[in-house]
């Protein structure tokens, strides 16, 4: 086995660091407390992130009317930290959240939901498929006719654990519609997919996933309508209190020292994207999925999802009953490729390729694949 400088990742985050993104954490780093250009440079870093949130867009608005792009911030911590902070800034003793579900993250938010007293009414569907308007349609007309409509709603644009990637929109223009704030945990998605930002109120990203920057920053796009409710709920936390980075950048004080680090670390990962143009890059993680999802089906392997169009660009989750642990082994040991396995009961069950950010190339893809069949054999 060769060492870790050898190893080839293709999990679905942590993902690949590319060169230039580990060379520009080790740059001299001012002190994000005191100095004035950490300021200049965080303004900057969340104005390309932006660009981001919005590619592939016709509008840069946001849900309530909203006619400008949403707030982008960025936290200290790895993407669970910005599930957790908008339940906490957003939920308070009584609220009702409906937590639409298909897999293991959209079932996390009602635990998230509970844990800060709201009140979680779970609209799920299995985990083989993906979220059906008519259901959430459904759920709030029921809820409105009872008198107790919704505050709140959760969902998930891309299971990882699953593979499956949500058809948002028209859920969340019924949302709108009902005046219901919507937060949305495109963790695996953002940066290798459009995500319809200007339909969402609050956007959560993460560093280690499309991006390919080392975990541990928080990404969000904020409505000005969630501004709106976080600035009126009293949040019993104050390192998850989204509140105080509304005006953080133009006041120039942050609730805590920033991880200066991981920011330069995740502004060379976002030139890199940038520079390549988001529509190549875009067009670059569905041409890896398909090569991945074509070579499963010529190893006699089908895809988790029943559906093929339900299929995730970002992560490939394949059924292997009960052998997902042994093939990852003997992919390792074998051919020192890193793959993932399922969570919980699907541990053993599913085998998942990251084919995302850096890891989003045909003959990364390729490579992975040949060994599978190797493997498999």
């Amino acid at each position: 086995m060769s060492d870790l400088q050898d190893r080839f990742r293709m999990t679905p985050g942590p993902t690949e660091v590319p060169d230039a993104v580990g060379e520009r954490m080790t740059e001299p780093l001012p002190n994000p407390d005191v100095e004035p250009e950490f300021f200049e440079f965080y303004r900057d870093l969340t104005g390309k992130l932006a660009e981001v949130y919005y590619a592939g867009r016709d509008e840069t608005g946001a849900p309530g009317g909203q006619d400008s792009p949403s707030d982008v911030v960025v936290l200290g911590g790895e993407g669970i930290l910005g599930l957790e902070a908008a339940i906490a800034s957003l939920v308070e003793e009584g609220d009702r959240v409906l937590c639409l579900s298909n897999g293991r993250y959209g079932d996390g938010f009602a635990d998230f939901v509970e844990s800060y007293g709201g009140e979680a009414v779970t609209c799920d569907v299995p985990w083989r498929e993906t979220l059906e308007v008519e259901v959430v349609k459904a759920a709030l007309e029921r809820a409105a006719d009872d008198g107790q409509p919704f505050d709140v709603a959760t969902m998930v644009h891309c299971e990882t654990p699953t593979g499956t990637l949500n058809d948002l929109e028209p859920i969340l223009d019924l949302l709108d519609e009902h005046d219901v704030v919507s937060v949305v945990d495109a963790v695996s998605s953002l940066g290798g997919t459009a995500v319809p930002t200007d339909r969402i109120d609050v956007c959560l990203g993460a560093s280690q996933k499309c991006f390919s920057a080392p975990p541990g920053l928080t990404t969000c796009a904020i409505s000005d309508r969630a501004w709106d409710r976080i600035e009126a709920v009293e949040t019993p936390e104050f390192y998850l209190d989204l509140e105080p980075w509304r005006m953080a950048a133009d006041e120039e004080w942050f609730p805590y020292s920033h991880s200066t680090a991981n920011l330069y670390g995740l502004d060379a990962a976002l030139d890199l994207l940038l520079e390549e143009g988001m529509d190549s890059v875009f067009e670059r993680h569905e041409e890896a999925a398909r090569v991945c999802c074509e070579w499963a089906a010529e190893l006699g392997l089908e895809t988790y999802p029943d559906a093929t169009e339900d299929c995730s660009p970002t992560v490939t989750a394949l059924e292997i009953d009960g052998r997902a642990g042994e093939l990852q082994d003997a992919m390792l040991a074998e051919h020192d490729i890193v793959l993932a396995t399922g969570l919980g009961d699907l541990e053993d069950d599913v085998l998942r390729i990251g084919h995302m950010g850096h890891n989003a190339r045909v003959d990364r893809v390729e490579r992975t694949m040949d060994a599978l069949a190797d493997v498999l054999e």
